[in-house]
């Protein structure tokens, strides 16, 4: 019994890590520009097909995942800089239906880009599973786990004490003080989005030896994304990472000791008693206009 319950623990904290890095892409972008970015999920799949097809030229892995972030996050600025900026006058429900043109924009684009196939990238150290405490684990869960933790900790740093991130903390309180000060608002949310895109990216690089990759991958990942940034407050970068580990967990256990029929219903379960019952999240993110 120890060893099934630890066996969804460790399912449901590599799940959850993912939705973390998703979940803050969301709360990044939100508190530059008060948009929800509902193409978040396409950067996850981008990373993962993007990974793919570079590996699939004979690059090695060494080059091919970093490079594949590296897309994700230009393709974050070029959306930015071609769907947001030149809306950036119209209200927020008119921004927040242009991203999702972009996500419908850039899964067909991907189709015509990669292929219809579902793809699996190789793991990042071997596929025999570690015996821990009776429990099952890959390698590749320990990556996604280490990498989330890192990528945390160097975001933290990232936003406490260089020059950019103060910026970004600063918009993200007071838009118009940032301006007044000489805070650029509009590098800013170009930077948010491509920091937002690469976060995401990160996670299909790191999910697609576990869950598979294809050009339709990020619909369910930026949903159960949102779903955690909602849960943890929408806007709070600690938020976030409780609710994608929250959502992981309470996915994986329910889909072990309910069924895995209602795995994917779970999320938006949460999310709307969530909405109900604390619409601020767990965490209580500051208060914002939310659609």
């Amino acid at each position: 019994m120890t060893g099934m319950w630890l066996q969804f623990l460790v399912t449901g904290i590599t799940v959850g890590a993912i939705y973390a890095l998703v979940a803050i892409g969301f709360s990044i972008v939100f508190n530059a520009s008060n948009v929800i970015n509902f193409a978040q999920g396409e950067f996850v799949m981008i990373g993962g097909m993007s990974a793919v097809s570079l590996l699939a030229t004979g690059i090695p892995m060494t080059l091919a995942l970093p490079g594949a972030v590296a897309v994700a996050a230009i393709v974050g600025l070029v959306v930015e800089k071609l769907a947001i900026e030149r809306a950036r006058r119209a209200d927020v429900v008119p921004l927040i239906i242009i991203t999702i043109g972009a996500s419908i924009f850039l899964r067909g684009l991907a189709q015509l880009v990669f292929d219809k196939s579902v793809h699996r990238l190789p793991p990042l150290a071997g596929e025999r599973p570690l015996d821990v405490f009776g429990a099952a684990v890959v390698p590749q869960s320990l990556w996604v786990i280490g990498v989330t933790l890192v990528i945390v900790v160097a975001l933290t740093l990232f936003f406490h004490r260089t020059r950019a991130g103060k910026a970004m903390r600063a918009v993200s309180h007071n838009r118009l003080a940032a301006e007044l000060v000489g805070i650029d608002v509009r590098k800013v949310l170009r930077a948010s989005f491509g920091l937002a895109a690469a976060l995401g990216a990160v996670g299909g690089v790191l999910i697609a030896p576990i869950a598979f990759t294809s050009y339709d991958a990020g619909i369910m990942l930026g949903l159960k994304g949102f779903a955690a940034a909602m849960l943890g407050g929408l806007g709070s970068f600690p938020g976030a990472v409780a609710g994608g580990l929250t959502l992981g967990v309470l996915e994986s256990a329910g889909a072990g000791y309910v069924s895995s029929a209602y795995k994917d219903a779970i999320a938006f379960v949460i999310l709307l008693a969530v909405l109900l019952l604390r619409p601020d999240g767990l965490l209580g993110a500051r208060s914002r206009d939310r659609v």
